[in-house]
Formats: C-alpha cells, sequence, structure tokens
C-alpha cells in the first residue's frame, strides 16, 4: 500500500484560499446536480462533545473519502484545540487507501472557501465592510475567504471573551488587512453597517439582533451545526430575501438557525436554497442592492472531497 499522509505543513504548501473556492464550487455544482453521493453525516454526541462521520464519492469514480471530526469545546480549557479531524481517501476501484490528510487546518479552509463561494454569489460588488463575530480556530479563514472574491477595506471583530477578537485583529494587520477588535461587548459594533457579515460560533443563541442588520447585508452564519445551536435572530432568518444553504436535507436534519424559525411557523421547508443552485445558475441569487442574504453553512463531505482530492493530485505531481 502507497499511502501518502498529508501534513499540515504540506497542505499550506499545496492548496491556497483561491484555489480552495474553486474545488468547493465545483462540490456543490456536484451535488445538486447528483454527481455526488454525500449522506447527511452521523453524529455522536454526548453533551457539549460531538464527533462527525462525513463520507463522500464522487459518482464518475474519481474520488471516494470519509472525514472523522471530533469537536471538544472543553479542549479550549486544556489548552487544545477544539477541532480534531482527519480526511481518509481511497482508490474508488479498489478501496485501497490512497492519503490520510491532516484535516483541522483543512477543514478551517474548506469551510472558508464555502463562505467564498456563497458571498461571491451573493454580496453586493461594492461591499467592503465585513463585520466577524466570533474569533477562534475558524475565523481568521473566513476573513481570507471573504477577502478573496470582494474588496474588503476594514475588517471589525467581535468574540465573548474580547482576548481572541484582539489576537484574530492583531494578525489580519500583520497580514496587511485593516482590522480592529470591538471588545467582548460589542457584536454591534461590528455588525452594525458592515457589508458583510460572518458568525462562527457554536452559541446557543443569536449572537447577533435583527435589528443591527440593514438592507443589502449578506450574512455567513457558519458556526452552528446542531439543532440546539443558533448564530442568527429567528427574525432576521424569516426577513432574509434569500435564505440559502449547504445542502437542504443537512440543514433540515442540524442547522438550529433553521429548525427554530423553522418550528415557529416563521419560514417554510420551501425557503431553503441549496447553494448549488447558484452555483449551477439554476438560481439567479441575489437580484437586487437592498436584499438582505444568508448563507447557513453545517458544512458537506464534498467539501472535503474535493479539496482532499486536489491536494492528493497536486501532491502526486510535485
Amino acid at each position: 500500500m502507497n499511502l501518502r499522509i498529508l501534513d499540515e505543513p504540506t497542505l499550506r504548501r499545496l492548496v491556497d484560499m483561491p484555489a480552495a473556492i474553486a474545488a468547493v464550487r465545483e462540490g456543490f455544482d456536484a451535488l445538486h446536480t447528483g454527481a455526488v453521493d454525500a449522506p447527511v453525516r452521523t453524529a455522536l454526541a454526548e453533551g457539549d462533545d460531538t464527533t462527525l462521520v462525513m463520507p463522500a464519492r464522487l459518482r464518475d469514480g474519481s474520488a471516494l473519502g470519509l472525514k472523522v471530526v471530533a469537536v471538544r469545546p472543553g479542549n479550549r480549557d486544556r489548552g487544545l484545540p477544539a477541532i480534531h479531524a482527519v480526511t481518509l481517501l481511497l482508490d474508488p476501484v479498489t478501496g485501497v487507501p490512497s492519503a490520510v490528510l491532516d484535516a483541522e487546518w483543512l477543514t478551517a479552509l474548506r469551510t472558508g472557501a464555502a463562505t467564498g463561494v456563497a458571498t461571491d454569489l451573493l454580496a453586493r460588488s461594492d461591499a467592503a465592510v465585513l463585520g466577524v463575530v466570533g474569533a477562534g480556530a475558524q475565523a481568521f479563514h473566513q476573513v481570507e475567504a471573504v477577502a478573496a472574491v470582494r474588496s474588503i477595506e476594514r475588517v471589525r471583530v467581535a468574540s465573548r471573551s474580547g482576548a481572541s477578537a484582539v489576537r484574530l485583529a492583531e494578525r489580519l494587520v500583520a497580514e496587511g488587512v485593516v482590522a480592529r477588535a470591538e471588545g467582548s461587548a460589542s457584536a454591534e459594533a461590528a455588525v452594525r453597517g458592515a457589508d458583510i457579515v460572518v458568525t462562527v460560533t457554536d452559541s446557543s443563541r443569536p449572537v447577533i439582533d435583527d435589528g443591527w442588520v440593514t438592507a443589502g447585508t449578506h450574512l455567513n452564519a457558519v458556526g452552528g451545526y446542531r439543532r440546539d445551536m443558533q448564530e442568527l435572530p429567528s427574525a432576521l432568518v424569516a426577513r432574509a430575501d434569500l435564505l440559502v444553504v449547504d445542502q437542504v436535507e443537512a440543514a433540515l436534519a442540524e442547522a438550529g438557525d433553521c429548525t427554530t424559525p423553522l418550528a415557529a411557523g416563521l419560514i417554510r421547508p420551501t425557503d431553503l436554497i441549496a447553494l448549488g443552485a447558484l452555483t449551477s445558475g439554476d438560481h439567479p441569487g441575489r437580484t437586487g442592492p437592498d436584499e438582505v442574504t444568508v448563507f447557513k453553512s453545517v458544512g458537506n463531505a464534498v467539501q472535503d472531497l474535493m479539496v482532499a482530492r486536489l491536494a492528493l493530485e497536486r501532491a502526486e505531481a510535485s
């Protein structure tokens, strides 16, 4: 067995954000057209701890893979990352394992890439101010992805602790981004007047208010991945002109940002639009500058499969 081990430094060298955005966009096309099998993931939950198993295969026989993600919020108190993940690629014909990829950084990259795809299709073309609520391990790549598809002039960051917002802002400034930390109690300062908003938290209740969001704003809610998590207020989701999700079935099964307003009768299942409908051109996306648009993501295995395949292809070619 010629099994390749691709660690984080190798993956950073092989795949950048623009390439990841292109690969993830191709994956959402495949998901929408039925060219990929990506069942709703299996979740093993105990308290705040969750272990996710996410398989996917391209039906043309070109890729087959599986990701396992362990989410342990308590690791923050242990001085460890809250998310650990590994991706396994197999030969689609023989089933022989071909690569094992360190998927912690790769998960952050592909999650950002999905935000990049959605933002490219839904945010106003003149969007320049980004507000970020949440400053954990995923947040930097969210900013990186948005900046890859829009000319961002300012980034405003807020987090529950405040200290993580300062660290993220300092990292962004070191990368040449105009960024400012708004402190632990000032999510409003980060969101109000922003053209694009990203929420990347594991909160069980909304982290922003409906009244902070003005006409024309695009929001990416990417932190919540269970029905008991909710980053956006139900009133905001209900008034959105477009509610886009990575996969309708997964959103209805896992996304509290969708299931909570759905249970309250504020939205209908038919209000949810798959991102692949936009990438494929079957849905026009934003049609006016004053529309409020929302992308709610819980993640999909096709994102991991497409980015992992790209990394392996580049590793084999180098």
